[in-house]
């Protein structure tokens, strides 16, 4: 039971089932029916295990050095090599739920995961570390969208402002350990920034690049649902503060709130994921206005500056 309470904790479960749910709950707005959405919590689950396993595996001797206590691997509860094991059997899981979906799906999860792994086996440290959080971020919609026939590709703003908040989520996660990533050599594109122009604008960054995708998505909502976006920004404004100003693990999973804010506005319609999707509503909303005009059921009122050309 130890071992095993050890490699869950190992595989840094709220970041994992927090990225985990936000992929399912877009592919089940994307495509409510059929076998892909299904399989998409598992196929997204099993990745971020194996990013997860992967990371502390690889920081093994950091965390120890570092006398990290909140690392079971690193207090010897249990060993690299059963992380190591663990990461590569949930990499291989991944690969054949994602298959099994589609070739589209695969690639995508694949780039996902990927960039996650770059990261952990040495990007982290170089200035590449921002573009792998947007590897690693950008491409969920399209993971969503990838279920659907066709694979249609996810509108151009859902996939810039998920990106955002993967780079977003990158800044606000590092705040709490720049004085440690310092004496430990990590210089990430955060930790440079931090460096060169003082915690201050690291975090002036994170809620530029958080908020920066709530706005996005306002701009593009259709006018119908817009009071949902300007809900879904005032929240995104509330949690980037808290980012900003809270410690330890606070910053990342406030930032995952940002995002899990923009899929509630997925969810309830005010933003589409696909230009298909997009194009559909407004015909729809077109098909209803005719509807009512043809009914004739339509208030006296409309029809007064008529009878009074008439007359």
């Amino acid at each position: 039971m130890t071992r095993v309470r050890a490699l869950i904790i190992a595989s840094h479960p709220g970041p994992c089932l927090a990225i985990t749910a936000l992929a399912t709950l877009l592919a089940a707005e994307a495509a409510p029916h059929g076998t892909g959405p299904v399989l998409v919590a598992p196929a997204m689950l099993a990745g971020q295990l194996s990013v997860g396993w992967s990371n502390d595996a690889c920081d093994a001797a950091r965390d120890a050095a570092a006398g990290r206590t909140d690392k079971p691997v690193a207090r010897g509860d249990i060993s690299v090599r059963a992380v190591w094991t663990a990461a590569f059997v949930s990499l291989a899981t991944a690969i054949a739920l994602s298959a099994v979906i589609s070739w589209v799906t695969l690639v995508v999860n694949l780039v996902i995961i990927a960039a996650a792994w770059a990261y952990n086996l040495g990007l982290k440290a170089t200035s590449w570390s921002g573009l792998m959080y947007v590897l690693g971020f950008a491409p969920i919609p399209w993971f969503a969208t990838s279920t659907l026939p066709g694979h249609p590709a996810p509108r151009l703003a859902v996939t810039v402002a998920a990106g955002l908040v993967g780079l977003g989520a990158h800044f606000t996660n590092v705040l709490p350990d720049l004085a440690a990533d310092a004496r430990a050599g990590v210089r990430g594109l955060p930790q440079r920034v931090a460096a060169r122009f003082g915690p201050v604008a690291a975090k002036g960054v994170a809620l530029t690049l958080l908020l920066g995708a709530s706005v996005l998505l306002l701009l593009v909502s259709s006018p119908g649902r817009r009071w949902v976006a300007v809900v879904g920004l005032c929240g995104s404004c509330v949690l980037a503060v808290v980012a900003a100003r809270g410690g330890g693990r606070v910053p990342f999973f406030a930032s995952i709130g940002i995002a899990a804010v923009d899929v509630v506005l997925f969810a309830a319609g005010g933003e589409a994921l696909t230009s298909a999707a997009l194009a559909s509503g407004a015909v729809a909303s077109v098909s209803g206005a005719s509807a009512v005009l043809a009914s004739g059921t339509l208030p006296a009122w409309v029809y007064l500056p008529g009878v009074l050309a008439a007359g």
